[in-house]
């Protein structure tokens, strides 16, 4: 960015005496921050600079704002704009349509589990990937979003009957509304082939969808079709996926479930470490042992713990445990399952040290996979991020905070393709937060699972103060991020 010398003398925003974490790795220095507009103008000593605002930061870090690599808020940033349960963690942009499951394109159709997650059939009225993004952009929420475009979502879109393959003329028709997503800016295609509108979608279905995305630069992203016995054979499909297709993937919230099969993951991650000397693969990771989507019969079994989350027969059951419920009303597990439905629950189901193992995983991104309109979420929704960086990150010691930062900022940026987003640097978006790096932590739990985090002071989007006070500012400068074009 060029800088003239009255941009050196007058800025926006002036961000004084902050320790700044840039981003990229690198170790933390002190350092004033000038904002102009949107973007970061000046970085450096600046004493003697006017500004319209400036803000004290001393004893605080000043970082990019934080990307969660994986979301579910392409409802939320419409219904909920305020986003606070982001905001208040310091994310600045959000990576929705995860899953294989986006709102659009999709119209007039009783959305089926897991699409239910984001709404009602009322929530589903875009022809197009396009018409959602104009719908966004007419009325911004307050951060970012970067949209993929779910692979379900597709096939309940075009298929009458979704428990078996896509006929060529059905994945054709499912391909030009992939071209138009990814015309329309999407990011990329995510699938999520342990649901049920998915599970029959075999692995030549997907690289024919995949290899669209090769030209237009996108990303393949995969709920994996098994997180438990076979976790280690869906790993090596979604590696034949992204070779096959020629596509960077992203391998969703991994992690290996059930008691059995802790343990796993020091033989997946070294699978995903080998092919990463030949092909781009990614990962993003949330920091709790507890997993959360629909509530499915075969969680269910491998869990040694089922919280409902939301049910809409039985709302009352909403935060209790499941198996209370079953005892309550003396049936079967699967009665009770049924009788529940549609529903959602919190699946007890990891193991610690695993978790830990793919935390520390080489640029293992951080993604929240929260479920915004769920009665009683997973917490994950309100706290990983402050998790990370104080749990994991200060009381663990785990990695470092500059390491922290980096995972939740510059890799996502860049394996997303978000151009100038993920960094503290002159000429990049002024996406920022400002934090206590010694009080950082999560408030929300299983028991309150929708808590403001501690240390988030200040998060600003765009140029523009978004949280500040522990509350929303009531601005609404989100953004639709398309990918970048040299990615």
């Amino acid at each position: 960015m060029t800088t003239t010398s009255r941009d050196q003398s007058h800025c926006d925003l002036l961000i004084e005496g902050a320790e700044l974490i840039d981003g990229n790795g690198g170790e933390r220095v002190r350092a004033d921050v000038a904002i102009t507009g949107d973007r970061v103008s000046l970085i450096g000593d600046l004493k003697g600079m006017e500004s319209q605002a400036r803000i004290d930061a001393s004893g605080l870090v000043v970082a990019p704002g934080f990307i969660d690599a994986h979301t579910h808020d392409d409802r939320a940033v419409m219904s909920t704009p305020d986003m606070t349960p982001k905001l208040s963690q310091g994310v600045t942009t959000v990576v929705t349509g995860n899953c294989g499951v986006s709102l659009a394109p999709l119209v007039n159709r009783e959305p089926v589990p897991p699409l239910n997650l984001l709404g009602g059939s009322d929530w589903y009225r875009y022809a197009s990937m396009g018409a959602y993004m104009a719908d966004v952009e007419a009325s911004p929420p307050a951060v970012n979003l970067a949209p993929l475009v779910g692979h379900s979502t597709l096939r309940v879109a075009t298929m009458d009957k979704l428990d078996r393959p896509a006929t060529d003329e059905q994945i054709h028709r499912m391909g030009a509304l992939l071209d138009e997503a990814l015309d329309a800016g999407c990011i990329g295609m995510s699938t999520g082939l342990a649901y049920a509108p998915a599970i029959a979608a075999p692995t030549d279905e997907i690289v024919a969808l995949a290899e669209r995305l090769q030209p237009r630069g996108g990303i393949f992203t995969t709920h994996m079709r098994n997180e438990g016995d076979k976790v280690v054979e869906s790993v090596e499909e979604t590696l034949e996926i992204g070779r096959r297709a020629g596509v960077p993937v992203v391998i969703s919230h991994h992690k290996c479930c059930g008691r059995k099969n802790y343990g796993l993951v020091k033989k997946t991650l070294a699978v995903i470490r080998a092919a990463r000397a030949h092909q781009t693969v990614n990962l993003d990771v949330y920091p709790y042992t507890a997993s959360s989507t629909v509530l499915i019969a075969a969680s269910v079994a491998s869990s040694e713990r089922v919280l409902v989350t939301w049910s809409t027969p039985h709302p009352e059951c909403a935060g209790r445990d499941f198996a209370d419920i079953r005892a309550e009303w003396d049936i079967s597990v699967d009665e009770a399952i049924a009788r529940l439905q549609p529903a959602g629950a919190i699946y007890y189901q990891m193991d610690e040290e695993d978790l830990r193992r793919v935390l520390a995983f080489d640029d293992a991104m951080i993604g929240s996979d929260g479920l915004p309109h769920d009665a009683f979420p997973h917490p994950r929704l309100w706290g990983t991020f402050p998790r990370v960086l104080g749990h994991y990150s200060r009381d663990v010691g785990l990695f470092s905070l500059e390491q922290a930062v980096r995972r939740m900022t510059s890799v996502p940026a860049n394996v997303f393709g978000l151009a100038d987003r993920g960094v503290v640097r002159e000429g990049a978006y002024a996406d920022l937060v400002l934090l206590d790096p010694d009080t950082v932590i999560d408030s929300a739990d299983f028991k309150s699972p929708k808590q403001h985090a501690a240390g988030i002071r200040e998060v600003i989007v765009n140029g523009s103060a978004a949280w500040r006070s522990n509350a929303w500012t009531g601005q609404r400068p989100g953004r639709i991020l398309r990918r970048a074009a040299s990615h």
